[in-house]
């Protein structure tokens, strides 16, 4: 990967830096953001490794880690799985360092940074994976006012023939540009991010569970489901790339349509009557109905997603093909026999269908106040049993296979 050195110079680079800036400031998401930005970045400087970083109250939390040694060790497919965390917003470290100054930290060695030095390199994960990490250049991604927002850190320069060297001028300068691009587009889905947080904390109001972690954990299953699926389908990257990015905002807003649902019902301990199953179901209607102007391609998934994501692979799901505005069935939907024509199989948009196993894998592995945690054992064993039945064989396959990803997102995200 990468743009070798011996072959780059300064216009090509900067041609680059132009048409990566262009695929960031096309996503919406900040996590698919994120991700984009660190993978750019390494290839611009045409490095193995890297992490991205963003400031959290007090603390620097790390979002993505990559490294394309450790990815090759990988069977096709999976992904390289790596830990979540936090640490304090201080000079101790090369990333804290470059946050708390504001400026660009470059070491040639990580290892042979002087013990007199305001910061130091924590070896552990090293350690832990058998890689060694060399070479290091951190830059803080600074908003238009100057506030930092994170921190962009990319490891082990490599040279033409895949050895690593100390990162040079023209890597600073190359990664200063696009950090300045990275950052604009970085603060413009905080604010996404923000206004879907408050529609979410709206839903909140009225139903309990659905908290930031509900929604976090479950748009970021969606998003390790289709990335399998994607790869199963032989789905092209650039094809992938918009898609999983819709998929991300679509998926927070599964349930924003229980806003127009009772919380006496939602936060209800006991068994629905008959009555109020159906008024629960009216979720899935409203929420299509709130983005039923289709005014974006965000619009449109995020109707897909809160209409369908309740509809079953053979039929028996709810709400049906119905007027979003009066839930009675559409003309079109009453058979000759007066039954109704039910939405099955692949009539459900893809994202309902990959929503709604990640929903159903959240609601089993979580408590509710009308049932206690399943164990793993329990959820997945129900999730295979529905295959074919409420879920899409398919997608069922694809949550089975990233099984790792699944329990690294529980873990990122606990209530």
């Amino acid at each position: 990967m990468g743009l070798k050195r011996t072959e780059r110079n300064s216009n090509d680079v900067f041609a680059f830096i132009d048409e990566a800036e262009n695929r960031l400031n096309s996503i919406q998401d900040i996590d698919i953001l994120l991700e984009s930005i660190l993978s750019e970045s390494r290839t611009v400087v045409n490095a193995d490794a890297g992490s991205i970083y963003v400031v959290e109250d007090d603390n620097l939390a790390i979002k993505y880690a990559q490294n394309d040694t450790i990815q090759k060790q990988i069977p096709p497919g999976q992904k390289m799985i790596f830990s979540y965390f936090s640490f304090p917003l201080n000079e101790k470290t090369i990333a804290g360092y470059a946050a708390v100054n504001g400026c660009i930290v470059n070491v040639p060695d990580v290892y042979k940074i002087p013990p007199e030095s305001p910061y130091q390199f924590g070896r552990q994960s090293d350690a832990l994976s058998g890689y060694r990490s060399c070479s290091n250049l951190s830059i803080p991604l600074k908003s238009g006012s100057g506030r930092v927002l994170g921190v962009l850190q990319v490891l082990n320069a490599l040279d033409e023939n895949g050895n690593v060297v100390a990162f040079n001028g023209d890597d600073e300068i190359y990664l200063s540009r696009f950090a300045a691009s990275a950052a604009f587009a970085l603060e413009r889905t905080l604010l996404t991010r923000s206004m879907i947080f408050r529609m979410i904390k709206m839903a909140e109001f009225r139903d309990p569970k659905e908290t930031g972690a509900h929604v976090n954990r479950v748009s970021s299953y969606a998003v390790e489901i289709y990335d399998r699926w994607a790869y199963n389908h032989g789905i092209n990257q650039e094809e992938a790339s918009k898609y999983r990015d819709l998929l991300k905002i679509a998926s927070m807003l599964h349930d924003v349509g229980k806003i127009a649902v009772s919380d006496i019902i939602l936060k209800k301990p006991g068994r629905l009557s008959d009555e109020e199953f159906k008024i629960i179901q009216s979720h899935t209607r409203v929420g299509g109905l709130l983005f039923s102007e289709n005014t974006s391609p965000i619009d449109a998934m995020a109707k897909d997603v809160a209409l369908f994501h309740h509809e079953n692979w053979d039929g028996s799901g709810y709400p049906g093909r119905v007027d979003l505005e009066t839930g009675e069935p559409l003309p079109d939907a009453v058979l000759s026999d007066n039954t109704l024509k039910p939405v099955a199989g692949e009539d459900i948009p893809l994202a309902g269908r990959i929503v709604a196993v990640a929903d159903v894998f959240d609601a089993l592995s979580c408590k509710r106040v009308y049932k206690e945690k399943w164990t793993e054992e329990q959820v997945l064993d129900e999730i295979r049993s529905m295959s074919g039945k409420k879920f899409d064989p398919e997608v069922v396959t694809a949550f089975f296979e990233i099984l790792p990803q699944i329990r690294a997102i529980q873990e990122r995200y606990p209530d």
